[in-house]
């Protein structure tokens, strides 16, 4: 059911109560639509954050490209980068629409004031990282975007559907890429066996601090923008790559990991939350890295936006002209 189905309110003391209704009857909240300043705060913190995490996703992923074992393998990973970007244009897109700029998000990135995924901040050391990072990294990542298909907020659910279908195919691409080096030679097994090893700890960070740690989980679930807590996100998670990892005869590195027939999921050992929080503090083995190649980068872009700031000024002048 959309927003159009129910009776708009009639009188601005109508709003909030025409709010809840359409969230507690599972309808889509639109741009235009009445909507709490708290619900508008919480959806751009949560869009720009995910829209960053996917542009400085591209970095440790675009470093291999041109290191890539064969001409195939460096024309899928490229197109895989691409990929990324374009799930930041998306998101950046669904921002805006409610109310703020690309250029406002884009200095609060480089500003150290808005936040993207942790994950982001561990190097990419070897081939076998690439295989890590599809198989782990974006699988974490569709456990938790494909609930946000059904998010409230239209514009961001509407991006969400594209965003995951690329993401179930860059998982397939990592998951491929470490079949291939657990059934070659004892180095490369080896090689794959230390990816996993070094990624799947932080990967289940992404999920976020546990449920009675996490300040913004509770109301984006009330809201309906989250449709699942972090531990739920994370325990569906470590439930999928358990069997995936044993057709990929590697192991996870947690000796704590074992199925509980009881709660019919896997229990699993304690995450090191110390670690996350000196990452999402900025003290992560990458996290200067990754800032300052965006600022250079988004400083050596700054005659392109200006060029088309210029060019856009003059077709719209030329437009008005021949108007009058």
């Amino acid at each position: 059911m959309n927003s159009a189905e129910l009776t708009l309110p009639a009188t601005d003391d109508a709003q909030e109560r025409y709010f809840q209704e359409l969230i507690d009857r599972d309808s889509r909240i639109e741009p235009r639509d009445w909507m709490p300043a708290e619900y508008r705060t919480s959806l751009i913190r949560q869009i720009s954050q995910h829209g960053h995490s996917e542009i400085i996703g591209m970095q440790p992923e675009a470093n291999w490209i041109t290191r890539a074992p064969s001409l195939k393998r460096k024309a899928i990973l490229m197109a895989k980068v691409q990929d990324e970007a374009g799930h930041g244009l998306y998101l950046y897109s669904a921002a805006q629409t409610l109310g703020i700029s690309r250029d406002e998000m884009a200095e609060q990135l480089i500003a150290g004031k808005a936040r993207y995924s942790s994950i982001f901040n561990y190097p990419a050391l070897t081939w076998a990282d690439m295989g890590a990072i599809g198989w782990l990294v974006d699988g974490a990542a569709i456990c938790n975007q494909v609930p946000l298909c059904r998010a409230s907020y239209g514009p961001y659910a509407r991006a969400m559907v594209r965003i995951c279908k690329e993401e179930s195919f860059h998982q397939r691409q990592g998951f491929e890429i470490l079949l291939e080096l657990s059934q070659g030679t004892a180095a490369q097994k080896e090689m794959a066996q230390d990816a996993v090893n070094r990624w799947y700890w932080p990967s289940l960070m992404m999920f976020g601090p546990p449920d009675d740690e996490s300040p913004n989980s509770a109301q984006s679930m009330a809201w309906k923008i989250k449709r699942f807590s972090n531990d739920d996100l994370r325990q569906r998670f470590v439930d999928m790559v358990v069997p995936q990892a044993e057709v990929l005869g590697l192991t996870l590195p947690d000796p704590e990991l074992a199925w509980n027939e009881d709660r019919g999921h896997y229990d699993m050992g304690e995450i090191d939350w110390a670690e996350f929080h000196e990452v999402l503090a900025g003290r992560g083995p990458c996290n200067a890295q990754r800032m300052q190649r965006r600022r250079d980068a988004h400083e050596d872009g700054r005659w392109v936006r200006e060029a088309a700031a210029a060019y856009a000024e003059k077709q719209a002048a030329a437009s008005l002209k021949a108007a009058s």
